[in-house]
């Protein structure tokens, strides 16, 4: 009798505790068990099935709490994955959502960067990534990344083998002064 009143006791507190979780704790908490999971065992990769499942929770979430502070974070997240799943459009679709709805949020000026690295290295448009590294220079002057905007801008369309050769020039003749 004490082992069926200790079950139900245990059972009860169980279906309490589940009852009183709300469903943005438990999409917390499946995002959380999703990329604690998202390495394979074996190979210690990132499983490409799950972490496309994952940007999916990530921008659910977004969708069904719009307003949560980490939300912004999430979206990034989701952003980060889906640019280093080469799904470019996804990735630009999700940061340009993070610039619009999320202005203030600390990253949204690395949103604007990375999109126009997208342009720049994936999608091979490199009219619009130099638009978008001027905006991004325009917009945030003293970011971080406005150095790398700078740069990209130098360097668009140049290959591997031509941005050696200048960087050898530049050394050659720097060291003859």
């Amino acid at each position: 009798m004490k082992s069926i009143r200790s079950f139900l006791t245990i059972a009860t507190g169980i279906l309490i505790f589940v009852a009183c979780t709300s469903p943005q704790e438990k999409s917390k908490a499946d995002i959380k068990s999703m990329e604690d999971s998202l390495f394979s065992d074996e190979t210690k990769m990132v499983d490409r099935v799950k972490a496309k499942e994952l940007i999916t929770m990530y921008v659910t979430y977004a969708d069904n709490y719009p307003t949560d502070p980490e939300t912004p974070a999430t979206l990034f997240k989701a952003g980060d994955m889906a640019m280093n799943l080469n799904q470019a459009r996804q990735a630009i679709q999700i940061f340009d959502r993070i610039m619009d709805q999320y202005p203030d949020y600390e990253k949204t000026p690395q949103c604007l960067f990375l999109k126009g690295y997208i342009y720049e290295n994936d999608l091979n448009d490199l009219n619009t990534a130099k638009k978008i590294y001027e905006e991004f220079l325009e917009k945030y002057p003293d970011d971080e990344f406005a150095d790398d905007a700078k740069i990209s801008i130098q360097n668009l369309g140049k290959s591997p083998e031509e941005l050696i050769r200048e960087f050898e020039e530049k050394t050659k003749s720097e060291g003859e002064i």
